[in-house]
């Protein structure tokens, strides 16, 4: 079937319900889903709202006004058919008498990946897709990183100055940025899994690194990379809202007097953390966004083994000087060593400026 400017106009609002789901559905994808009639009519909408509870076309067709035999869904994912702490949507698509699936993308989980659209077209359901698939991979680019890598996206969060300085040489560094970037990047913190920072970071500042955010009320997992345990047991990282963990070189049969569990992670060395297995491990807990905020040796680091997905600078108007410290320490030497940088997007945060870069995977 030829898809329609209205097929165009349902997909478009699936995707907007499934935003709404952006702070909530880890490590579920966000999806959305709106159901029309044969007449063309809007008779439900719904979307996944949080982990464990029913997918977004269960929540749909129990919002329905009225019958939905041989009714029309558009799903922003394909619908799962698999049995996991719900059941198989496409199984209730099917048993609802859905006449019509047409669907964003497939599912990139080994569970589902092409086998929920199949059984639909096996059950004599028309399906159609895929539709604003662009869009709809940008609702869930962790949950598709994890599914198809095993490796969750890595966002890493810097706040500068104009000559890219991010603190004094003392360590002072509040504030760089104004009150709206430091908003934006709670709604950062909001959306990812875990937010990992160093021991430096928490024997400089002691920042809690926690959401501050009204009606927000998942707490991402907050991770301090710790080789030697050097953390204080008081540190506000470890007391604010949610749960902490350490990532350290600590021999795993020893016992903790830490406040939170320690993850046992050294690299071949046995000095450092390693860094990927890290991201493994947070994946493998189920982590699709990951967010660092770190200082410039550790943001280095992981820029250095080519771990980060995506950077996200907040640049204030300011100049603070060739003493003050650089905003990644990284070893690099001569120009054919340079890191090249795709930028994606710039745009002002209230008296400050947004910077979203991408590494080349070329450099």
């Amino acid at each position: 079937m030829t898809l329609t400017a209205a097929d165009y106009n349902h997909m478009q609002r699936a995707l907007k319900l499934a935003e709404k789901g952006l702070l909530s559905t880890s490590p579920n994808p966000r999806v959305g889903c709106v159901l029309t009639n044969k007449s063309g009519e809007v008779i439900a909408e719904g979307y996944h709202r949080k982990a464990g509870e029913n997918h977004a076309e269960i929540n749909a067709l129990a919002n329905a006004s009225s019958p939905v035999s041989g009714a029309t869904a558009y799903v922003t994912l394909e619908p799962c058919n698999h049995q996991g702490k719900t059941g198989p949507c496409s199984r209730a698509l099917i048993e609802a008498g859905i006449g019509r699936v047409v669907y964003g993308m497939e599912d990139p989980n080994p569970a589902v990946s092409g086998s929920g659209l199949a059984t639909l077209r096996s059950a004599g359901i028309a399906v159609d897709g895929p539709l604003l698939e662009t869009e709809a991979r940008a609702l869930n680019p962790g949950f598709i990183k994890r599914m198809l890598t095993g490796y969750p996206l890595v966002r890493c969060k810097m706040a500068m100055s104009l000559d890219g300085r991010t603190a004094m040489a003392s360590g002072e560094s509040k504030w760089i940025t104004g009150p709206a970037a430091r908003e934006d990047v709670q709604k950062l913190r909001a959306r990812s899994c875990a937010v990992i920072t160093g021991v430096g970071t928490v024997l400089s500042d002691d920042p809690q690194l926690n959401v501050r955010l009204p009606g927000v009320q998942r707490q991402p997992l907050r991770v301090v990379v710790d080789s030697r345990l050097r953390a204080p047991a008081s540190a506000n990282v470890f007391a604010a809202p949610g749960v902490a963990v350490l990532a350290s070189c600590r021999d795993p049969s020893r016992p903790s007097d830490f406040p939170c569990g320690v993850w046992s992670l050294p690299d071949p060395s046995g000095q450092r953390v390693d860094l990927s297995l890290l991201l493994k491990k947070l994946a493998d807990e189920g982590s699709n966004e990951v967010l660092i905020e770190a200082g410039a040796d550790l943001a280095g680091a992981f820029l250095a083994y080519a771990l980060v997905d995506e950077l996200v600078i907040y640049m204030a108007a300011k100049l603070m000087g060739s003493c003050a410290r650089p905003l990644f320490n990284l070893k690099i030497n001569t120009m054919s060593s340079q890191l090249s940088l795709s930028i994606r997007d710039i745009r002002a945060v209230g008296g400050d400026w947004k910077i979203i870069a991408c590494p080349d995977s070329d450099s």
